[in-house]
């Protein structure tokens, strides 16, 4: 089916290949006969797949929702290009996205990295047409994330602490112990569900390893990639759209981080899931898609 957004005329499928500096990107848009205003979606990583965002496709309200694998990622394709994988790239990248599918208006959905994504979207590009902004598990700022992140891993266990600071301090990160012990801080941290569901497995399965060290590194506590030097949030209040932050009580993405972040951004909406973490997207679905649903809605009105 065609999602009812034209470019020079013409429908655009709901399933194809968008082209890109440095390729082609997979992008799949569910309720492509909906005549609302698209909601554009834009995965974590850097380096994974939309499969763990599936859940959104069931978001209704009468509009297209659109995924896309980012270059490199999943169903796109997958150059062997170092140089590709940057931050201004990634923006020149959703600029071309939203050419090739005619996207005059829309929202924009960021989770984890997504969000830094559509933030730098927002101050460098200053584009018109975007109603509203989800940023759901926002990193806004690279060193609150990691400060947080060491806060979190005091309450490990010892033994699984000192494995990760012995691969820190070695630059070994294929010790089991290691693996055990980020996995004891994910099911914390970033999935409370046991067992996982089966779309986030996928997108762990399908990451692509190089362009997650090139651009965030080995470590989740200490990043020596390229976003290293992320600060947006004293920027925030640039961005004169209606925006809604989310996060999980146990989220990496710290509630009292989050919440920084939207006091950084008057006019903005701000919702903790309560147990979740930073999948609350999957950890409590039919409230997540509920909220979302209520302030694209909200937005809409606000708009005109």
């Amino acid at each position: 089916m065609p999602v009812n957004v034209k470019k020079e005329g013409m429908d655009i499928p709901s399933e194809g290949f968008a082209p890109v500096p440095g390729g082609r990107v997979r992008y799949r848009i569910a309720d492509a006969d909906q005549n609302g205003i698209p909601l554009l979606v834009l995965h974590g990583g850097p380096g994974c797949t939309w499969d763990y965002l599936e859940p959104l496709s069931a978001l209704e309200g009468g509009r297209p929702v659109i995924f896309y694998d980012q270059l490199g990622c999943g169903d796109s394709d997958r150059p062997d290009d170092p140089s590709l994988w940057t931050l201004e790239r990634s923006v020149d990248e959703l600029v071309a996205v939203r050419e090739a599918l005619g996207l005059d208006r829309l929202h924009i959905l960021g989770q984890s990295w997504g969000t830094m994504l559509a933030v730098e979207y927002m101050l460098t590009r200053r584009p018109a047409g975007v109603t509203s902004l989800v940023l759901s598990a926002p990193c806004l700022s690279a060193s609150r994330w990691a400060a947080d992140g060491r806060r979190y891993l005091q309450s490990l266990p010892d033994d699984h602490r000192q494995a990760v600071l012995r691969a820190e301090e070695t630059g070994v990160y294929d010790d089991p112990a290691y693996g055990e012990a980020m996995m004891a801080y994910y099911r914390r941290h970033l999935c409370r569900l046991d067992p996982w569901p089966a779309c986030l497995t996928r997108s762990f399965e399908r990451l692509n390893t190089e362009i997650y060290l090139q651009m965030w590194g080995p470590s989740e506590f200490t990043i020596t990639g390229s976003l290293r030097d992320f600060e947006r949030a004293e920027r925030l209040h640039e961005i004169g759209v209606p925006a809604l932050f989310t996060c999980g009580e146990f989220d990496e993405a710290a509630p009292a981080t989050t919440a920084y972040y939207h006091r950084m951004m008057p006019g903005s909406e701000i919702a903790v899931f309560e147990g979740a973490s930073h999948e609350h997207h999957l950890e409590d679905t039919a409230d997540y898609l509920r909220l979302v649903r209520e302030f694209l809605a909200g937005a809409e009105i606000t708009e005109r």
